[in-house]
C-alpha cells in the first residue's frame, strides 16, 4: 500500500542549527533516503522551498482568489514529502518514525487512495 509522509518543520528550528549540526542533519537524510530506495519502500520525495514562497489559491463563486504564504498560520510548515510502500500503517509508520527531522518536527502518515471513490469522497 502506497503512504504519503508529510514533513512538518519549524523554519526558525532548522535556521537556527550550526552548519555542523545543519551537515550532519542533511547527511543522515540523504543516507535514509538511499536505504529507503534500497529496501524497495521509497517512490518519491522532494523537499519544498520556504513557505514564505507559497501562494495559496481558492475558487469561490467561480473568482480565483490568491493569498501569498501558506493557508494555515502555525509555527511548523509542510517542508517536504515522501512516498512510499509499506505493507501496512504500522510499517508506514515506523518508516517514517526513522526519517531524521521528525526529531525537530512530525511527520503525518497518510494512506494514499489508488481512485477517486464514487459514493463519497471521505468515508
Amino acid at each position: 500500500m502506497k503512504y504519503l509522509c508529510l514533513a512538518y518543520e519549524e523554519e526558525s528550528s532548522l535556521n537556527a542549527l550550526s552548519r555542523t549540526e545543519w551537515d550532519a542533519l542533511r547527511g543522515e537524510t540523504l543516507s535514509y533516503l538511499e536505504e529507503l530506495r534500497m529496501r524497495g519502500h521509497l517512490l518519491s520525495a522532494d523537499a519544498l522551498q520556504s513557505a514564505r514562497t507559497a501562494t495559496t489559491v481558492r475558487v469561490r463563486g467561480g473568482r480565483v482568489s490568491l493569498t501569498d504564504g501558506p493557508f494555515a498560520e502555525t509555527k511548523e510548515q509542510l517542508g517536504g514529502f515522501f512516498l512510499i510502500n509499506a505493507r501496512d500503517l504500522n510499517e508506514a509508520i515506523q518508516v517514517a518514525s526513522r526519517w531524521p527531522s521528525a526529531r525537530l518536527g512530525s511527520i503525518e502518515v497518510r494512506p494514499i487512495e489508488e481512485e477517486l471513490r464514487e459514493e463519497s469522497r471521505y468515508r
